[in-house]
């Protein structure tokens, strides 16, 4: 019983080893979604967890800049890639590019996805109206039932969110398409108006502006969205206030 004791004590400790070496990518994927709304260098992050602490404005996030170097970028159909982080610093993504730290710019930010920039094959990750780092390495998506016409600057923004509570606008290097990526499910052919709509909604936490557009289906062609006049006057008070 004793030496039964002991080799199963053994194959138990190497069983446990083994386990986390087989499984690290799963329990990776694991920890990510367990921790991807929780910022805990924050005092409020307890709060923020449960939903029981809101923002009720945009934070003083200037949107246009961001704004005009997206509908910039599609009219010549330069590639970009730009992850909105509401709560979480996205610490583990923003370490494996490069570090910026800088204020939101439009000039920065065509700088940065011009292809003949060494910074602009990858992500660029906001957070707090800052551009926190460039050429970020996105998860890719696993999941089979993507379009086929899906490049991996696609499936890298629906991997992204599918694993962590952010927002991700992509511009088609392709066709300059715009599209956004949240929850797993891709928005296309977005117009300017729309993208900035869905920005502010995300960064506000006001989901009664766009009441039902959580609900919205990907679609192939642009439609209104609805309650834009209001986002776009919430918009320009809150920059004025900034």
């Amino acid at each position: 019983m004793e030496l039964l004791a002991s080799i199963l004590g053994q194959f138990m400790g190497v069983g446990v080893l083994a386990t986390i070496i087989l499984f690290q990518q799963e329990i990776r994927k694991f920890l990510l979604v367990i921790g991807k709304s929780t910022s805990f260098k924050s005092s409020d992050s307890f709060f923020r967890s449960f939903n029981l602490w809101k923002k009720e404005d945009a934070g003083g996030y200037v949107i246009s800049p961001i704004i005009d170097a997206i509908k910039t970028m599609s009219g010549t159909a330069t590639g970009a890639l730009i992850v909105f982080t509401r709560d979480s610093e996205l610490k583990f993504y923003v370490d494996s590019g490069d570090l910026i730290d800088a204020e939101v710019s439009s000039r920065l930010l065509l700088s940065i996805f011009n292809k003949y920039s060494p910074l602009h094959d990858g992500a660029v990750i906001i957070h707090k109206d800052r551009i926190r780092a460039a050429r970020c390495i996105l998860p890719v998506s696993e999941n089979d039932n993507l379009p086929a016409q899906y490049g991996l600057r696609h499936r890298a923004a629906v991997g992204m969110s599918e694993i962590t509570d952010t927002l991700i606008v992509v511009v088609s290097e392709e066709t300059g398409e715009m599209s956004v990526a949240e929850n797993g499910i891709v928005y296309k052919n977005l117009s300017g108006m729309e993208i900035r709509a869905r920005i502010i909604e995300y960064l506000s936490s006001i989901p009664e502006i766009l009441k039902g557009s959580s609900n919205d289906e990907p679609s192939e062609e642009p439609k209104e969205t609805e309650g834009t006049e209001a986002i776009i006057a919430f918009e320009k008070q809150a920059e004025k206030s900034a």
